[in-house]
């Protein structure tokens, strides 16, 4: 059976069939909702993490609980080696898997004059690398008479740059460069969309104040919430026509037009 029905028809049939995903980051925070709310419209999960090896088994068990079918998988996205056994594991553990989420990321603060190689590389091979070869590894490993969706978790910011956070921002851009050609490159079998949230839940050096006044600064004064991105994940799934391209979901953040060489300066 395909993983989409035919594209003639109910566009109301267009739903992607509940089988195995991979959702890689899902011990926490957004990853964490998007396999518990995966989970519930009937897939089976499994649940990636790296040292989060606890909350992930919790995550886990909460989809068993629930009726659901769950492992968790350990991977370092770092390490090539780790990578190249996610999607074996997987298989063994659940069946083949039809959906990959790459939702995992390194976000930590950089600018260009005190650039560091091993932290520049390490953003590249969690954010970029990881996500590439996990998707090709999917694509390899769908039978003859199933079809694929990849969906990667970007960022709003690579369509307003800038040079804070400066390695997280190149692989993030580079990522959602991979998401258009990897679309063109795995089409008609596999599909691959971009899902880029604004401010969805406070980074670890934000304090609940810092949150606030980011959210109520972007133009609908508010970021999404974490069933805004499940949302748009199970869009992206009932949406065979959508690939190529990315959701953003951050309240207007993107858009960027009241800044100082516009606001206050006689336009």
């Amino acid at each position: 059976m395909s993983a989409l029905p035919p594209t003639t028809g109910d566009p109301a049939m267009y739903v992607h069939e509940r089988g195995v995903a991979v959702v890689t980051g899902a011990a926490r925070r957004i990853g964490r909702a998007i396999a518990l709310d995966l989970a519930a419209h009937g897939h089976a999960v499994a649940v990636h993490c790296n040292a989060s090896r606890e909350e992930a088994e919790e995550v886990a068990e909460e989809i068993r609980h629930g009726q659901g079918r769950a492992m968790v998988v350990t991977a370092d996205l770092a390490d090539p080696a780790a990578v190249a056994r996610v999607m074996a594991e997987v298989e063994a553990g659940l069946g083949v898997p039809t959906v990959l989420v790459n939702n995992a990321s390194l976000f930590e603060r950089d600018e260009v004059l005190t650039l560091d190689p091993d932290l520049y590389a390490r953003h590249m091979a969690v954010n970029l690398t990881a996500p590439v070869f996990l998707a090709r590894d999917l694509a390899r490993r769908l039978p003859a008479d199933r079809e694929g969706l990849v969906i990667n978790m970007i960022d709003q910011r690579v369509w307003r740059l800038t040079p804070m956070f400066f390695s997280y921002t190149l692989a993030k851009s580079a990522l959602w460069t991979a998401t258009q050609t990897l679309a063109q490159g795995l089409a008609p079998k596999v599909r691959v969309a971009g899902i880029g949230p604004g401010p969805t839940l406070a980074n670890t050096r934000q304090s609940p104040a810092d949150f606030r006044r980011q959210t109520e600064a972007v133009p609908l004064r508010r970021g999404p919430g974490l069933a805004e991105v499940t949302a748009a994940i199970r869009f992206v799934l009932e949406t065979p026509s959508f690939t190529g391209q990315m959701l953003a979901l951050d309240g207007g953040q993107h858009l960027a037009w009241e800044t100082p060489d516009v606001v206050g300066v006689g336009e």
